[in-house]
């Protein structure tokens, strides 16, 4: 009973309770209104489309071109942590952790289906030809658009400013925790980060809901192809609720190990077995042309980034519209309603990295990775469909993975392989969004009670189960959307938010002379340096190996308690 109450004194009731009612609601309604939830979730995603479709796509690139600046700016060199400390992860669990919670499962389910299908329908905009070698060439400059650096400066973002704020501040691992620089310490303590904490936790919810459909869609085509022989489909809604209720179990089990067993050895694990799949691919499939796509899928996208990125509907009608929402928009929304649980998990596991350190490796490695994967798989699907084999045929996302290896040899064992990668990136993603939203309900606190862990995981598998019931696909997309858009607002906050941070860190490499009408900028009160500190050792540590607040640089500040 003690370890009970001491446990449930941990959890913010504020916000676990606003944030577990509001999901609870939808989910229950939901389950028992399919038609009308269905009806009016659509109705509000064409309002948001046509209204608020600008404000995403010029948003996304918004973030991309801050953390640039950032990383080669004169704020490149700070560190995520105190002075002198040394990153927690070696890199190479840092990128691969990085990675299976970032996009694992949409890599799975998208990495054949879709350069196959802008080549066989090119989007509204291009002049290619259907199954044309033009088509093919715009396909892969469109997939590497809507993998490559757009999502994970989005990621950037929100994990600089919270690492920053976290292991350099001292402010608890609380999405509101950036905002401390605007709003000050006693609104904070008042409550007034609340609201943004509550968001977060329900559009993590949603947008982790997507993947995880995702990924028990194409597992019930796996199953359905092992049993059967049919490749062709999808798996059917209630085979992936089944496999959802199934894999729950696991993430249960692997949320409540905490990061540095669970997660870390599952990532580790899916990179390792990933890494065989594609390998197999790469020497079974078309070699020669994988090897030449590379470059020319390189360039295509450095060509072609500039105008899809600014890409909007003002002139393409409907049509274009229509395709925006089903893809980039759709993307943008996507990668945005991951950025509370990716951002604080990359944070999480990236203290001791400097500001160049961890947008080179959280921007531009995953991407590389993402685009070997991409010229391997969409290869093959692409090498396929201008060969006359229908990849992207209706109704076949979830198949279209299949459908390329069923031209290979071995095929019980590579589908089974793909199946269980996609079991391992379901529970890997699911495990660390279960820790992030116990983070986020627990003010902050780096050890979240593990009974909450259990709870939140469990929710995991419910939105998903509920959503796939709702409308399948088409719902795990409308909701991500509808998530997405008030969240974007909260993102461009933090970057203001984290800029004022920065402007006061002594470590910012200062301009040569004087500048016009520059204002010195004090440190305030509760950051780990103060002008004490800069006049004693001029970066930030004190003569006695504390900072500014009084903290020796291996001890993170307590969260602050929430008030009486």
């Amino acid at each position: 009973m003690r370890d009970f109450r001491g446990g449930w004194a941990t959890i913010d009731k504020t916000v676990f309770g606003w944030a577990f009612g509001v999901i609870a609601v939808i989910c229950i309604f939901g389950g028992i209104f399919h038609d009308k939830t269905e009806e009016w979730s659509g109705e509000a995603l064409s309002w948001v489309i046509e209204n608020l479709g600008w404000f995403i796509i010029l948003s996304a690139s918004a973030f991309v071109v801050f953390s640039l600046v950032l990383a080669f700016g004169r704020y490149g060199r700070i560190p995520l942590s105190r002075n002198g400390e040394e990153p927690e992860f070696r890199t190479i669990s840092w990128i691969a952790m990085m990675f299976s919670a970032g996009m694992g499962i949409g890599l799975m389910f998208y990495g054949v289906y879709e350069p196959a299908f802008h080549t066989a329908d090119p989007p509204p905009f291009s002049s290619a030809e259907p199954d044309s070698a033009a088509a093919a060439h715009d396909a892969m400059a469109i997939t590497f658009f809507h993998w490559g650096l757009h999502p994970w400066g989005m990621y950037a973002v929100v994990g600089l400013a919270l690492a920053y704020s976290t292991f350099r501040m001292g402010r608890g691992n609380l999405m509101s925790s950036p905002f401390m620089s605007v709003l000050g310490p006693e609104r904070m303590r008042r409550g007034w980060g609340k609201p943004i904490d509550i968001l977060a936790i329900i559009t993590t919810k949603f947008g982790s809901a997507v993947s995880l459909g995702l990924g028990s869609l194409q597992m019930a085509a796996g199953f359905k192809l092992l049993s059967s022989g049919e490749v062709e489909g999808e798996g059917s809604n209630r085979a992936a609720i089944i496999i959802i209720m199934v894999l729950t179990v696991g993430i249960v089990l692997s949320a409540a190990s905490g990061v540095a067993k669970g997660i870390q050895f599952l990532s580790n694990l899916n990179m390792i077995i990933a890494g065989l799949l594609v390998l197999f691919v790469f020497v079974a499939g078309p070699t020669v042309f994988m090897l030449d796509l590379f470059p020319n899928a390189i360039g295509a996208y450095l060509s072609d980034i500039i105008p899809l990125s600014f890409n909007s509907a003002a002139f393409g009608g409907a049509e274009t519209s229509e395709w925006l929402s089903t893809w980039t928009i759709f993307y943008w929304a996507w990668w945005i309603s991951w950025t509370p649980f990716v951002g604080t998990f990359i944070a999480r596991i990236s203290r001791g990295r400097t500001i160049r350190e961890f947008v080179l490796g959280v921007m531009l490695v995953p991407t590389a990775i993402s685009a070997v994967w991409f010229v391997v798989f969409g290869g093959a699907g692409i090498d396929l469909q201008l060969g006359g084999v229908n990849i992207a045929g209706a109704d076949n996302e979830a198949a279209g993975f299949y459908n390329m290896l069923d031209q290979y040899p071995w095929l019980p064992i590579t589908a089974g392989t793909v199946i269980f990668l996609t079991a391992i990136f379901f529970v890997s993603g699911a495990d660390a969004g279960a820790v992030v939203l116990s983070t986020l309900s627990s003010r902050g606190r780096k050890e979240p009670w593990e009974p909450l862990i259990v709870l939140w995981a469990v929710m995991t598998g419910v939105v998903a189960a509920v959503l796939l019931a709702v409308g399948g696909l088409g719902a795990l997309k409308t909701f991500a959307i509808l998530a997405a858009t008030p969240f974007t607002l909260v993102l461009i906050g933090m970057c203001f938010c984290l800029y004022i941070d920065l402007r006061r860190d002594p470590l910012r490499e200062r301009r040569a002379g004087p500048v016009r009408g520059h204002v010195p900028v004090t440190a305030p009160e509760y950051a780990p340096f103060s002008d004490a500190d800069l006049a004693t050792n001029g970066d930030g540590t004190s003569g006695n190996g504390t900072s500014g607040n009084g903290l020796s640089p291996d001890r993170q500040a307590e969260p602050e308690k929430e008030p009486e």
